[in-house]
């Protein structure tokens, strides 16, 4: 044995290569007595064993997801610039309006990039402006593109663009990572914008851009301008409407059935008129025109409630967004109580993207089990902190009738002797796919059809055990295998489209382009052991 053979080897205990080292970190993580101290440690493994990162994250998701993602993430963007550890990602700021071209080659695998998150930190989940400490959602986001769908590591980017931000506390925090500064008018952020979006398509060709937690307006704003011009979609308009849409369609199903009637009567509340809220209403016309009606039709099957009331068209200052789901058929006083809109309408569901805890109180929701023999229930604000109700309540005050879908993830529940599993619509299911599947198809824009059709790919997707269980989201612990589905699902609406720039895959069976994209989809290699 060689001299640096041998230090090399006295560094290292006798007996270690007897043992399990993912075992170890994964005792090391579960030692951790909080959810940001645990964010903290994974952040440092993935730094120092990116590959065991990964596998302990690929083959622990139900444990590890809620830490890297909501509800733990918002913790961690909250605190971001007292835990920062080392540079993990792309600061774009308002400072480099006129260079942002040469900011973006600075990143070190320019042409290998493939997917980046990009987020101005103006909304992040229920929280707020967060500036600069937006950044976690970014890597956050992209940690679950490797894990979920096996994008390759090497080719994400996350972004923060650093526009300044309006939280005061922030100015004056001498900890503070980003420009003290409040944010730009919409003249000025729209020159940034657009020229961020330029510098992108030509810095990184090949690359998708995902936007993440702008504010409601700026999120409609961009998602307008740049959709039909650059490779790139909006995660809280976009993909949270195509995971509801998703378990939306297995949850009238099973609705329907238990009341006999058909799917086109279904009538959908929305609590929370946001970009998420009237997103997701918009991916909802398409429910009810792929049972064959209009979108007038299906447009009058919506109702919109803020924190005013029942929206409707006559409101003064209604703000843009609204105006689509706006009531023009209402004559009578201001709606503006929950309850009040519940009897009026007589939803068969009711969806909460309020970030109003405990909006769904216990009257809201046994006023919903008595109009319905299976009320649809979807408390979707992120995180649990927010959530309009918990699912032991929703459970308990239908006395199990309830059709649960959560934004974070509850625990199975036990009940008068049954067992219960929740569902959770969680955007993870559907923007990995969506990714994938844009990137192998090269497709220059994404399509409504894109979207749609990876949701129905997704509500396909359940097992007969799943269907058996009364499920309307198939298990996290299946995603990759999810993901591949959704992957074939967009590629063939690409094509469809005339969007699509790899023409190869034309060529395939929806058999082989399956067992190709599965082949795709990265895995990482690792010793079980530690580096040096």
């Amino acid at each position: 044995m060689s001299l640096a053979a041998l230090h090399n080897a006295s560094r290292l205990p006798p007996y270690l290569f007897t043992t399990d080292h993912r075992q170890r970190v994964l005792t090391q993580l579960r030692s951790k007595a909080t959810g940001l101290e645990k964010y903290i440690y994974l952040n440092g493994l993935k730094d120092r064993e990116p590959n065991l990162f990964y596998e302990i994250l690929i083959g622990n998701l139900l444990e590890i997801v809620p830490i890297l993602y909501t509800p733990t993430v918002g913790d961690a963007c909250s605190n971001y610039s007292h835990i920062w550890r080392r540079p993990e990602g792309l600061y774009v700021t308002i400072e480099n309006k006129g260079h942002i071209k040469e900011v973006l080659r600075s990143w070190p695998a320019a042409q290998a990039s493939r997917i980046a998150v990009v987020t101005d930190g103006s909304r992040i989940l229920g929280l707020g402006d967060l500036g600069a400490n937006g950044l976690p959602i970014s890597i956050g986001k992209l940690d679950l593109y490797i894990a979920g769908a096996g994008i390759k590591p090497t080719t994400t980017l996350p972004i923060c663009l650093d526009l300044g931000t309006n939280t005061q506390k922030f100015h004056e925090d001498p900890l503070y990572l980003g420009i003290r500064r409040k944010r730009p008018d919409t003249e000025e952020m729209d020159e940034f914008m657009h020229e961020f979006m330029e510098a992108m398509r030509e810095v990184f060709p090949q690359l998708l851009v995902q936007f993440e937690d702008f504010s409601t307006d700026n999120a409609f704003r961009y998602l307008d301008l740049f959709r039909n011009q650059y490779r790139c979609f909006n995660d809280d308009i976009q993909g949270t409407g195509s995971v509801v849409l998703s378990g939306f369609l297995n949850a009238a199903r099973l609705s329907a059935a238990a009341a006999g009637t058909p799917l086109t009567e279904q009538r959908i509340l929305f609590f929370g008129a946001g970009s998420a809220g009237i997103g997701v209403a918009k991916q909802l016309l398409s429910f009810f025109t792929l049972q064959g009606l209009s979108v007038e039709e299906a447009r009058d099957r919506i109702w919109t409630v803020d924190s005013k009331g029942l929206i409707t068209a006559d409101r003064k200052g209604l703000q843009e967004h609204k105006k689509f789901f706006a009531r023009t058929d209402y004559q009578g006083p201001p709606l503006t109580k929950l309850e009040d809109v519940i009897k009026y309408v007589k939803p068969t569901a009711l969806l909460g993207l309020s970030t109003v805890r405990n909006a769904f109180s216990e009257e809201i929701v046994r006023l919903m089990a008595s109009l319905n023999a299976r009320p649809i229930i979807f408390p979707l604000s992120n995180p649990v902190s927010l959530c309009e109700v918990d699912f032991e309540d929703a459970l308990k005050w239908t006395n199990g009738s309830v059709i649960f879908a959560s934004g974070s993830p509850y625990k199975v529940t036990e009940f008068n002797g049954k067992r219960y599993e929740p569902g959770q619509g969680n955007n993870m299911y559907i923007f990995p796919g969506i990714g994938l599947g844009t990137i192998l198809s090269k497709a220059n824009h994404v399509t409504d059809s894109m979207v749609e059709q990876a949701a129905i790919a997704l509500a396909s997707s359940l097992t007969a055990e799943e269907h058996a269980a009364g499920l309307v989201y198939p298990r996290l612990v299946r995603i990759r295998d999810i993901s591949a589905q959704i992957a074939l699902a967009v590629i063939r609406a690409a094509q469809k489209d005339n969007v699509d720039e790899n023409s190869l895959f034309r060529n395939l069976s929806d058999d082989a382009l399956l067992e190709y994209i599965r082949a795709k989809q990265w895995q990482p290699t690792t010793s079980h052991l530690p580096r040096l």
